[in-house]
């Protein structure tokens, strides 16, 4: 069997692949640098995240070379998890790794959804958008996923380098001019040529191919539901695909935990307020960004120090935006003791500041690489 694969959470993927598999593998995996782990059969390869490299590139290549001339009697599993996206960073034919780097950091900086930002690379890509499934043809593919996207929708997971796409290059085009992206000519051309169209559902080269959902954002907060109320604290689920603006989110989610601790609606206190999905950040400030802390500071200001409540919220991959910090940790007291440190929230808030904000008060949370990845955890406690 021929084990391939991308994101945060593929090398470790790969690694229980080979602790639960009796037969011989060979195969290529490709992961966030320092997100590595050891495997005896299968090579692992790291590369550059949010921001692609060319290690990545070059990893991309030798996945579709691996499973080029494969036969009908071949067998070849693929592990996808978030970050896959930047982790295959091929350019489709015309274009350059340089000109992927520019479009990416112009996407990351847009405030484009995750759905919206996938759309456009699995159109500028030779590897995304059922690419590498047709690629594998014959031979039969069975994707596992672990989901860091609102809707769990395999085409959005990495860019679906397996799956069919139904979006089209004059879609991308409409996200770009949406969010006044500026393309580089030749990026241009292809979308508006068509030239970058992806696999479409139908195509007869993916009939040999399936996939398979292990873990998702849901799954994440159940868990941690139950770690509640065992502590014997009720715990409620708000959703798992919550999308927007992340300062909008932080205040809305204020407007929520203020009307529980002083009206008991719609949930008596104490308990805690439980979400997930992935917001974004509109980057206008000299900031470090970051979407998990943005809302975090958000709700922080909202809030205005109230006493009975306190926050986390953080990336499951530890990597909150570009940095090597999950998020962030929110008390009764954080506005108090940032006055004393001479700190403006709001000023910093509109600077895309808010990493320094909380690791001006110790409140970053740190995880390091957690070999996982189901999308951006949130909680409120509310005593």
């Amino acid at each position: 069997m021929i084990v391939i694969g991308a994101g945060k959470a593929s090398a470790a993927m790969a690694q229980a692949v080979e602790r639960n598999w009796s037969g011989s593998l060979s195969g290529l995996v490709v992961t966030r640098y320092g997100y590595a782990v050891p495997c005896k059969q299968i090579e692992i390869v790291e590369a550059a995240h949010p921001v692609p490299d060319a290690a990545g590139m070059h990893a991309a290549q030798r996945m579709l070379d691996l499973v080029g001339h494969l036969s009908s009697d071949d067998m070849v599993l693929c592990l996808i998890s978030g970050g896959g996206s930047a982790l295959l960073p091929l350019p489709a034919k015309g274009l350059t790794l340089d000109l992927k780097q520019h479009v990416s950091r112009a996407l990351l900086a847009s405030g484009a959804t995750i759905s919206e930002m996938n759309c456009v690379r699995r159109h500028l890509s030779a590897i995304k958008g059922g690419r590498l499934a047709a690629a594998s043809y014959p031979a039969q593919v069975l994707t596992l996923l672990i989901s860091d996207v609102p809707g769990d929708r395999p085409v959005d997971i990495a860019s679906g380098p397996t799956v069919a796409d139904a979006t089209t290059s004059a879609d991308a085009l409409s996200i770009v001019r949406r969010y006044g992206i500026e393309l580089p000519p030749a990026v241009l051309d292809l979308l508006e040529s068509g030239r970058g169209e992806s696999v479409k559902p139908g195509d007869p080269r993916l009939a040999r191919a399936r996939t398979v959902t292990i873990a998702t954002p849901q799954m994440a907060l159940e868990a941690a539901a139950a770690v509640a109320r065992d502590a014997g604290i009720a715990a409620h689920i708000l959703s798992d695909a919550i999308e927007g603006e992340a300062k909008d989110v932080g205040k809305v989610f204020a407007g929520i935990a203020h009307q529980v601790a002083e009206r008991s609606q719609p949930f008596a206190a104490p308990c805690v307020l439980l979400s997930g999905g992935e917001t974004t950040v509109t980057v206008r400030g000299s900031g470090r960004g970051g979407r998990n802390v943005e809302y975090l500071l958000s709700l922080a200001i909202a809030l205005e120090g109230h006493g009975r409540i306190h926050a986390l919220a953080g990336d499951t991959d530890g990597v909150d935006g570009q940095e090597e910090i999950a998020g962030a940790y929110l008390s009764p007291d954080s506005l108090e003791r940032a006055q004393a440190l001479g700190l403006k929230p709001k000023d910093m808030l509109g600077n895309n500041d808010a990493h320094r904000f909380f690791g001006a008060l110790g409140d970053s949370v740190i995880t390091g690489p957690t070999l996982t990845n189901v999308n951006d955890f949130r909680a409120i406690l509310i005593e």
